[in-house]
């Protein structure tokens, strides 16, 4: 048995001296959590199913080993990762993860010069004939094309093996797997998403005033990452995505279907998904009239999808005031309620009635609240999410 061996290494301490020559990663790597984890051999970056935040996971020991440059080209590499979406939603459907993970790793690995031993590289190794600066979805297919072209080599016939080298990433991709996550992680992937792309415009933003601009980064990268900050993720799939999934399943007796175990002698099973979402609506002096329609229009399209419930507030909640908006419903528009802001009001209305998922439309302007029982996220307009009141790890969703 291996011992562990003890660091008190701490990334955290030596960033900033890392990234001085570096202002984009440096942006970057401000908005990115960085943790120490001997879960992982190397480095690795995912998204937290709890913050729906993008992290980047190390093992200290590992890291303690490295030299100066190779620390420096690990964290660019783990972040290159995030910026092209490596880690959320650009895996092809029906990909394997070991050869996603090796085209990624090519992808990544043709800009940088300094990485440690066990790096897959273009032009190098079992890809010495590999293009460099090539993409992610390039090198896959020539990767398919060496995997076949492996198998008749030895003979094995085309179901057997995978036709690749049997190692080569130096970092973890075990979070990575789109298509096994939960409904709880693949959500968690968009908001993360749209998180990152305003870090990233707001770095361009920043380096834009640096004398060393973009530092290291390629212009063919900063092609590419100018073109992804321009793909703009709907906010109202968002919305709806987050409604569908929080539904659960309920249960219910029914003698219209069978139990397929024991017919005729127990009643079936029929089951339904349903979401118990609580929707408040700051109705404040600060939130204008705009913002409100704004919000009203769409929960009428949400109202297709389910049945939630409506919660007004400003400084607090009036039971009286509050109703189930129920699906196939329309409501306009309306103001109920013209005091301050008081987000614990909403809060304690419903961590007291049981329900699924809290979404806040607001404008943000009031301290922070206390805790939520179930999943919480907020939404409110750009001008706000740039000068929110407070900081938090739950959703906050910029609408248009």
């Amino acid at each position: 048995m291996v011992k562990e061996t003890k660091t008190d290494f701490d990334l955290d301490r030596y960033i900033v001296q890392l990234l001085k020559d570096e202002p984009f990663f440096a942006a970057i790597s401000r908005r990115i959590n960085k943790s120490p984890s001997t879960l992982i051999p190397t480095a690795g970056v995912r998204v937290n199913p709890k913050t729906a935040q993008f992290e980047m996971l190390y093992n200290p020991a590992y890291f303690e080993k490295l030299t100066r440059p190779q620390r420096l080209e690990v964290i660019k590499h783990e972040y290159y990762h995030l910026l092209f979406d490596h880690v959320t939603s650009r895996k092809p459907q029906g990909i394997q993860n070991k050869i996603w993970n090796f085209a990624t790793d090519l992808a990544i690995n043709s800009h940088l010069t300094h990485l440690p031993e066990g790096a897959l590289k273009p032009g190098e190794g079992p890809f010495t004939d590999f293009e460099s600066g090539l993409s992610a979805e390039a090198y896959l297919r020539l990767l398919q094309k060496m995997a076949e072209e492996e198998k008749k080599k030895d003979g094995k016939g085309e179901g057997s093996g995978d036709g690749l080298p049997e190692e080569g990433q130096f970092d973890s991709h075990d979070d990575w797997d789109s298509e096994s996550q939960s409904a709880e992680q693949q959500q968690a992937n968009k908001i993360a998403e749209e998180r990152l792309k305003e870090y990233l415009k707001d770095a361009v933003k920043e380096i834009k005033g640096s004398c060393k601009g973009w530092g290291s980064v390629t212009q063919q990268m900063q092609k590419e990452i100018i073109a992804n900050i321009q793909t703009k993720l709907d906010w109202r799939k968002m919305l709806r995505y987050f409604v569908k999934t929080t539904r659960r399943a309920s249960q219910r007796s029914t003698v219209k279907r069978l139990n397929k175990r024991y017919r005729y002698i127990h009643p079936g099973k029929k089951v339904e998904r349903y979401a118990n979402i609580a929707i408040s609506i700051d109705q404040s002096g600060s939130v204008s009239d705009e913002m409100l329609g704004l919000f009203f229009a769409e929960l009428g399209k949400l109202a297709k999808l389910a049945t939630f419930t409506v919660v007004p507030f400003d400084d607090v909640v009036d039971p009286s005031l509050v109703y189930e908006w129920k699906k196939g419903q329309a409501h306009k528009a309306e103001r109920v309620m013209y005091g301050g802001t008081n987000f614990d009001a909403p809060t304690d209305y419903v961590n007291q009635n049981n329900f699924d998922a809290h979404i806040v439309l607001t404008d943000l302007m009031a301290p922070k609240p206390k805790a939520s029982k179930c999943k919480r996220m907020w939404m409110t307009t750009k001008y706000y999410a740039d000068r929110k009141h407070f900081e938090t790890n739950e959703p906050v969703i910029a609408i248009d």
